[in-house]
Parts: C-alpha cells; sequence; structure tokens
C-alpha cells in the first residue's frame, strides 16, 4: 500500500512521532506544505540598509538651462499629473504608487507591486 493509499482511520491508530516540518523540505517534512513564518524570523535584516526612492518623472536639459534654474522655477518631467510613479528600492523597480498628502507632508501609497523581470 502506498502512503497516497492511506487514510485518516489508518492514521488515527498509528503511535509514530509527528514529522517535524523542515524549512529545506525534504525528509523528516511533514504533509503541511507551507511553514508559518512571523516578523521575528526577519529579525536579523531589520538593520540593513535599504535606499528607497520614489520617482515623480525625469527630464533632459543641458548644463546652461540647469545652472539658469532658480527657487521658483518650473521643470516640466516625462510623466502626467495623475500618472503613477515608480518607486525603487536599492535601484530596482518594485512598486509603482501615487503621491499623497498625510498632513503637512508628501507621501506615496503603493497601487501595484512589480515581479522580476515586469517593468513594462
Amino acid at each position: 500500500m502506498s502512503q497516497d493509499d492511506l487514510n485518516l482511520q489508518d492514521l488515527a491508530g498509528s503511535q509514530a512521532e509527528p514529522a517535524q516540518l523542515t524549512p529545506s523540505g525534504g525528509a523528516g517534512q511533514s504533509l503541511i506544505e507551507d511553514e508559518v513564518r512571523t516578523a521575528v524570523d526577519l529579525a536579523p535584516v531589520f538593520d540593513v540598509p535599504v535606499n528607497i526612492s520614489a520617482v515623480l518623472g525625469k527630464a533632459h536639459i543641458d548644463v546652461s538651462s540647469l545652472l539658469k534654474l532658480t527657487a521658483g522655477s518650473v521643470l516640466e518631467l516625462d510623466r502626467k499629473v495623475g500618472e503613477a510613479i515608480d518607486i525603487y528600492v536599492n535601484n530596482r523597480l518594485v512598486a509603482r504608487g501615487e503621491v499623497v498628502v498625510v498632513e503637512d507632508r508628501l507621501g506615496v501609497t503603493m497601487t501595484e507591486i512589480i515581479k522580476d523581470g515586469d517593468s513594462s
């Protein structure tokens, strides 16, 4: 009889110890496929610094035009009002979002998570 043919009644009489779930799977893995993870599991990476950038848009100008900019100058970007902004973590595109106002500060709310290789 294969293990797939076992039913709950066959297992109820068993005196064997329950199998332990190992993170790498393989020998000793129980029938439970997903291991419960908590924030405590991530504690080793809590102090790792990351650089987060929210890109509102881009503009290409000559150095001479750049030097003419003063306080109050308007620089036209390549995005339209209301268009999603790009959110980068360590120079890698990870999400798109919208600019929001929180009290008297600007913030960003993520509206789309970018999966690997999906930067269109």
